[in-house]
């Protein structure tokens, strides 16, 4: 029965991979409803209404892999793309700061300026970042050599996101061509080890099958992450994946639904980057507690799934987003609510 299992899941943080097959093939009704609702029991429990918030400063677009599913591949040419200075980076997440935000992503593609003499540049916008800002950052710069993890978080970063995408080898493969899954799999690992908070995250609709997204969800809950994440596919212009269908949110949100049961004391993001403001709602509803991509308007800043949605009107801003919340019943956590999660949930620092 699906009602035992959603149960079991909200009693224990625990499902087998089959279990989250039965919970992913949902097909709607009351039982969608009673995922949504339990995944929010288990999240109020943990977090009260509070909800945490990250800026999204995206600051090269410019990128040396050849992804089929991205916008930014290096063979997408013809595009626009930029590269922020250090001193618009640490203006941009002091403005995030001032206006409550509770950490910046910063976010690149696997640009070579940015790697190049032991990926100086990298480290030195992280700590300018740190010194001359204080937010909490998440680092978010592609693949790294193990060593530079160390590095890092030496340089004040408290996260690293890096996302597989999907557990099925084959199927990654093809999406990150001539990129190492297994390398890509131990970069959260390495991060934990330096004593760094780790972020993973799945894709929803790149070709995978029902059963890849419930081995992804258990790969993912099994490493260990303070974070994880679904995202739905947007097909991007320019790319060999420009003509896929996309898929509506319904299997996000059950992804979203499942994880917070298996994570029940971990960060699950509600991401802007996908349907926009529009999507804030039903993913908090699933149990979400962050909301990411928050993009400041005017500052020709670009978002990964969605380059240029809601930034511009202004719907992806720090005050709309904090209206919305609030409208729902929830409220943006302090600075010193989040660094009290950071503390509790760190990784011990081993490498």
């Amino acid at each position: 029965m699906i009602a035992d299992t959603i149960s079991k899941a909200e009693k224990t943080g625990k499902l087998s991979t089959d279990e989250i097959f039965e919970l992913m093939s949902i097909k709607g009704g009351q039982d969608l409803e009673d995922l949504y609702s339990a995944a929010r029991r288990v999240r109020d429990r943990e977090f009260g209404k509070k909800i945490f918030t990250y800026g999204f400063v995206y600051f090269s677009t410019y990128c040396k892999n050849n992804c089929t599913f991205c916008y930014y591949r290096t063979s997408n040419k013809g595009i626009d793309r930029y590269r922020k200075t250090k001193e618009e980076i640490v203006e941009l997440s002091a403005s995030l700061q001032d206006a409550g935000i509770n950490l910046s992503d910063l976010t690149m593609g696997e640009d070579p300026l940015m790697y190049k003499d032991g990926y100086a540049n990298l480290l030195e916008i992280i700590s300018a970042v740190h010194d001359e800002v204080g937010i909490n950052i998440m680092a978010s710069p592609g693949a790294l050599p193990h060593e530079m993890f160390s590095k890092v978080r030496d340089a004040g970063a408290d996260w690293y996101a890096c996302y597989q995408e999907t557990y099925n080898r084959q199927l990654f493969e093809s999406l990150r061509v001539n990129q190492s899954y297994d390398d890509r799999r131990n970069q959260k690992t390495w991060a934990m080890e330096a004593g760094l908070l780790a972020e993973d995250g799945m894709m929803i609709g790149l070709g995978e099958t029902v059963r890849d997204r419930a081995e992804t969800i258990q790969e993912m809950s099994s490493l260990g992450c303070g974070q994880v994440r679904a995202m739905t596919f947007v097909p991007q212009v320019g790319t060999p994946m420009q003509d896929f269908t996309p898929y509506d949110s319904t299997e996000e949100l059950k992804a979203i639904a499942i994880m917070r049961l298996l994570n029940q004391d971990k960060l699950i993001p509600c991401s802007l980057d996908v349907e926009g403001i529009a999507g804030l709602k039903t993913r908090i509803n699933a149990g979400a507690n962050v909301v990411t991509s928050i993009v400041p308007p005017s500052q020709h800043l670009a978002g990964v799934a969605q380059h240029e949605l809601d930034i511009e009107n202004g719907n992806r801003s720090v005050e709309h987003v904090f209206e919305m919340l609030e409208d729902m019943g929830h409220h943006h956590a302090s600075s010193a609510e989040y660094r009290s999660f950071l503390e509790a949930h760190r990784p011990k620092r081993v490498a």
